[in-house]
């Protein structure tokens, strides 16, 4: 008999490694009355880490995620130093660039309608008139779980859900593109908005340290910089007082309370008395006096809109969620958070909480359907995965850096100017805005503590909106003009166009 030969172990595959894919395409949009002609590199990135090899003791490259972006740059440009150059993400966290992209800066954007007025499906898409790309090239980013951008074979997507890992991945892509389309000499820009502007400021501080990367300027819409601003926990009062002003708008909005002066001018006496005399009643709790409680009931009643009993039974603490539900539970109708002129219908008038936000359940539909089309059809890119547009997945968003206390990079933000003082930031609010409101914006940038010279290098600017004041034309209009004058402002004299 014949000896059976052990079997030869075949060397396993090597797996080939994931690769860029990349589409250009060219086109021309009228912004401001003039043709813009632009080029546009839409697709993904495979970004990489460095990683030690023991045996040649040497450093090697791993794929860790695969990036998608759309890049949008001016034609004809001969001398790219004078040329800024912006990067643009979204927030969530969960969510995709799609908004500032196809609703703000980009040079397409969603034609759906407005609060009363929304259009019905299929929706579609229009030239921006109203685009950035006349002042600054455009780079829109899809952090890792959102849009099409995907962690590579043997990477965990969870790895990416965290506060401090998302900020690098971020960086490290901004770092990647910045140099291999020789930018580093542009003037450079972030634009985010909502946990993007959380985003944002923490990469002030990361692209300066770890990549030596500085920044002209931050443009934040609709920011939120220190969670305690917003975060209604037993204990926590700031959340009511600085919520107040932006319930008195949607109110006001809403003809649940009359006021015949303008606006500005109503919500600045809101103001004065949330950060006086409500502020000093909540510090005192139990303290505060039977006849006191009455009397601020009365005054917030005629602020919020709301029912005075009704006040007395949150104990002078009306909470986001339940105004949402109870300002127009007469009418049967709910308020939007995003956008609070924006209304929704319940199945159950009687309940605590709103079944879903109306202002969110507007936008979904039209960004999704115009997202779709416009990266296939005109930006000839093509994938069948799902374009996450707002990814649940991502959760639980890790806070690990942060635990038993709450998200604040509102420090950071101030360390990276001081350390480049040229660093300027604008923020733009919406007055309609029950996520992030307005007054909980000027409360953090206040207490920054900036030193003199460098409290200049913040505006703000406000608009009759939302959290995504560009739904409504005429804020959109006047959000274009303040960011390129922004940008402009923030450009050397010697690097201007």
């Amino acid at each position: 008999m014949s000896e059976s030969k052990p079997e030869e172990k075949k060397p396993e595959e090597k797996k080939p490694e994931p690769k860029d894919n990349l589409v250009e395409t060219k086109h021309k949009v009228v912004i401001g009355g003039q043709e813009v002609a632009y080029t546009v590199i839409a697709g993904t990135m495979v970004l990489k880490e460095e990683t030690p090899d023991r045996e040649k003791e040497s450093e090697g490259e791993k794929p860790k995620a695969s990036f998608f972006f759309v890049a949008y740059t001016k034609d004809g440009v001969e001398d790219k130093t004078k040329r800024p150059l912006t990067f643009s993400f979204n927030g969530g966290p969960g969510s995709s660039s799609v908004w500032l992209h196809l609703g703000l800066l980009g040079p397409r954007r969603v034609v759906m309608g407005d609060a009363g007025a929304l259009l019905p499906p299929p929706y579609g898409l229009t030239d921006n008139e109203f685009s950035l790309l006349d002042v600054t090239d455009l780079v829109f980013i899809d952090p890792v779980s959102t849009g099409y951008s995907r962690p590579v074979e043997g990477q965990k997507a969870k790895e990416f859900h965290d506060f401090k890992k998302d900020i690098e991945s971020v960086g490290d892509f901004i770092r990647l593109f910045t140099t291999r389309y020789g930018r580093w000499l542009s003037p450079k820009f972030l634009i985010g908005e909502s946990y993007g502007t959380t985003r944002a400021a923490g990469l002030s501080g990361y692209l300066q340290e770890r990549h030596g990367l500085y920044l002209n300027g931050l443009m934040l819409v609709s920011a939120v910089l220190d969670f305690s601003t917003l975060e209604f926990e037993p204990g926590n009062d700031l959340p009511y007082v600085l919520f107040l002003p932006t319930y008195a708008a949607t109110a006001r909005y809403h003809g649940k309370i009359r006021s015949r002066r303008p606006l500005k001018a109503f919500l600045a006496e809101v103001e004065k008395f949330a950060l006086g005399e409500y502020a000093a009643a909540l510090s005192k709790g139990a303290a505060l006096g039977k006849r006191q409680q009455a009397l601020l009931a009365e005054k917030l009643a005629r602020y919020t809109g709301l029912r005075r009993a009704y006040i007395e039974q949150t104990n002078l603490r009306p909470v986001i969620y339940r105004f949402c539900k109870e300002l127009l539970r007469d009418r049967r109708r709910t308020v939007g958070r995003l956008d609070s002129r924006f209304l929704g219908m319940d199945r159950d008038a009687a309940g605590e909480f709103c079944e879903s936000d109306p202002s969110m359940d507007a936008i979904m539909g039209p960004y999704t359907a115009a997202l779709y089309d416009y990266v296939r059809n005109e930006l000839k890119f093509e994938s069948d995965l799902p374009y996450e547009i707002l990814n649940p997945k991502v959760w639980p968003w890790s806070y690990a850096d942060h635990q038993n206390r709450y998200v604040n990079v509102a420090e950071t933000l101030r360390h990276a100017m001081c350390v480049n003082p040229h660093l300027k930031v604008h923020v733009a609010n919406g007055y309609y805005d029950l996520a992030t409101p307005y007054l909980a914006t000027e409360y953090t940038f206040n207490r920054l503590e900036l030193e003199p010279e460098l409290r200049g290098n913040v505006s703000m600017s406000y608009y009759e909106a939302g959290h995504m004041m560009y739904l409504h034309r005429p804020s959109l209009e006047r959000l274009k003009g303040e960011l390129a004058k922004f940008i402009r402002g923030a450009i050397p004299p010697e690097r201007q166009p």
